[in-house]
């Protein structure tokens, strides 16, 4: 392809692009297909002559785009969002045309200084704490990462080793020695990281690759799944009577779950009688609201009184398409220690005058891609207003869901707080339970008249529940009396009926695919998650995937209502 015939692609391309998007209201959400539906529709070797590029779009229209979840669409209301803007693409063509590595600054130094400044802006955009900025007299600073999980494990690898150096310098070990080696061997072999059993996996995850052991610490809905400084120190407190040694936390602005919020003020005032601890934040999508003064009030200067380090992906909520995880630290010294490595061929003369930022000791790979460009480019066409006006519409939109489950508190019940444009409803456990009973007294009925061999309605059977197209369901053993009031064990069954109803209903939604919504466990309830946070959302879209929940949840009470084939 030389340069003419890169213009003709291109152009084609970007039309093909703008109309996908244009359809992308009317498409499914999820695809119709099968594992290995592509093995049967691309050749099972590469071409030997070359092909035609209006030959090869086309097939990205055939064959590619059948097979993708649409993300982009406003009926996609699953996870968290993940966005493109037509800046943030124009960014990612600049930064495949430069293909720079930049994993030092000699390597282009725009692609370096860029960064340093963009991610200044971010940092003053949601007003973090000047400690967090690159100009910051405590050295501070942000630094672009591929994802939250990355940022984290990153900074797990610079605690450990703060924390191991910290210790063996307090008990006088001299570096170099076999005895501070072998001193370090043995703490090492104790560390432990916590986060509340409502954090992101990514912690769990983090300890197994930096050889760490990992505790969670239990959460509470009369709490709102917020960790709390009296949970904390009583987990603290725990690991070091069984020997162990606490070196890193993972707090949560916006849990996967329910988005709750640890409690960032509380904990902050255990920070003196733990000073070795490496607080984290992990705001992966909700940290982009702080665009808000209304949240910027609520939690900034907390988050500067608490953490070591700070992380929300743009890419989530912020119109930058992946990846670009925003890591801020408030001493960049504690990452560089932990992960420089200065071997011959990676020496110059900028490096080791100490006036240039060599961003591979910021991340555990080497090569990096120019994923400033992209983020300046979103910031200088919508401004920091448009972002905030973004925002605000998603939050809108939230609201209107929200309001409309509890309109029908008759047939749903919200768990946690609604927060940044998150709902979790699930179906109530007496409405399940009414179901149920409702079934089991058509049961009994046709027992007494006995025109079936069905056995009899109060006793242990398994009941199946599903309500797919497919014709799969939850199975579910049910003891026949533990519904009727005053029986021990009625509420516990209600429950447990209502988690699987619930899942049932969001199973069947996603396999229709107008729709697509998460399902979630937390604090033993099953939960329907709905957010929404595309540019395109509207009010309307929220009741249309409410008016789509309640027909379904009717739907699947109906089935429930009428099934008359129990068996023991």
């Amino acid at each position: 392809m030389d340069q003419e015939g890169f213009r003709k692609a291109a152009h084609a391309v970007v039309e093909h692009i703008i109309e996908y998007n244009s359809t992308l209201p009317n498409r499914p959400v999820l695809p119709k297909i099968q594992p290995g539906y592509l093995r049967d529709l691309i050749p099972s070797n590469a071409p030997e002559q070359p092909e035609p590029w209006p030959l090869i779009q086309a097939d990205v229209e055939s064959q590619i785009i059948p097979g993708l979840t649409h993300w982009q669409s406003p009926n996609f209301m699953a996870f968290f969002p993940a966005l493109v803007t037509y800046p943030s693409l124009l960014g990612e063509m600049y930064s495949a045309a430069f293909t720079a590595p930049a994993f030092n600054w000699l390597c282009s130094p725009a692609c370096t200084e860029l960064e340093t400044i963009v991610m200044d802006w971010v940092a003053k955009a949601l007003a973090l704490p000047d400690c967090f900025l690159s100009t910051s007299s405590g050295g501070g600073g942000g630094v672009i990462h591929g994802s939250a999980s990355e940022a984290l494990v990153t900074t797990m690898v610079a605690a450990r080793e703060r924390y191991l150096r910290v210790r063996a310098d307090a008990e006088g070990l001299r570096n170099g020695t076999m005895e501070r080696d072998d001193r370090i061997a043995f703490l090492r072999g104790r560390l432990v990281a916590l986060s509340s059993d409502q954090a992101h996996s990514s912690t769990q995850k983090g300890a197994l690759i930096t050889g760490t052991r990992y505790r969670s610490i239990s959460t509470s809905l009369s709490e709102d799944l917020s960790l709390t400084a009296p949970r904390l120190e009583e987990a603290l407190q725990q690991c070091h009577a069984d020997g162990l040694e606490p070196y890193y936390l993972t707090l949560t602005l916006g849990t996967t779950s329910t988005c709750a919020v640890d409690d960032f003020a509380s904990i902050a005032t255990l920070r003196s009688q733990y000073p070795n601890l490496w607080i984290h934040i992990d705001a992966a999508y909700a940290g982009a609201a702080l665009i808000l003064q209304v949240y910027q009030a609520q939690y900034s200067q907390d988050i500067g009184r608490v953490s070591d380090s700070f992380n929300f992906n743009m890419h989530k909520w912020l119109l930058v398409n992946f990846d670009a995880s925003c890591l801020f630290v408030q001493n960049r010294n504690h990452l560089t220690r932990a992960l420089s490595i200065n071997p011959s061929y990676l020496q110059n003369s900028f490096t080791e005058s100490g006036l240039v930022t060599d961003y591979r000791d910021w991340q555990i790979p080497l090569g990096r891609r120019f994923r400033a460009l992209k983020i300046w480019f979103v910031m200088r066409s919508y401004g920091v207003e448009g972002l905030r006006t973004h925002v605000e519409n998603s939050l809108r939109v939230g609201e209107t869901f929200t309001a409309m489950v509890v309109e029908r508190r008759d047939l749903f019940e919200i768990i946690a707080t609604p927060r940044f444009a998150l709902t979790c409803l699930r179906l109530r456990p007496d409405v399940a339970a009414a179901a149920r009973m409702k079934q089991r007294q058509v049961n009994e009925k046709i027992y007494m008249s006995g025109d079936t061999e069905l056995p009899h309605p109060r006793s242990d059977r398994i009941a199946s529940l599903g309500a797919s197209d497919t014709g799969e369901g939850q199975m579910l053993k049910v003891d026949a009396q533990s519904n009727l009031p005053g029986h021990d064990g009625a509420e516990q069954a209600s429950e447990t009926l209502a988690n699987n109803l619930t899942k049932d209903i969001a199973d069947l939604i996603n396999s229709r695919g107008e729709i697509f919504i998460t399902p979630t466990t937390t604090a033993r309830k099953t939960l329907i998650r709905v957010v929404s946070g595309n540019p395109a959302a509207s009010k309307e879209h929220a009741k249309k995937a409410f008016d789509i929940i309640v027909r379904t949840t009717e739907e699947v009470l109906d089935k429930c209502r009428q099934d008359e084939d129990l068996r023991n």
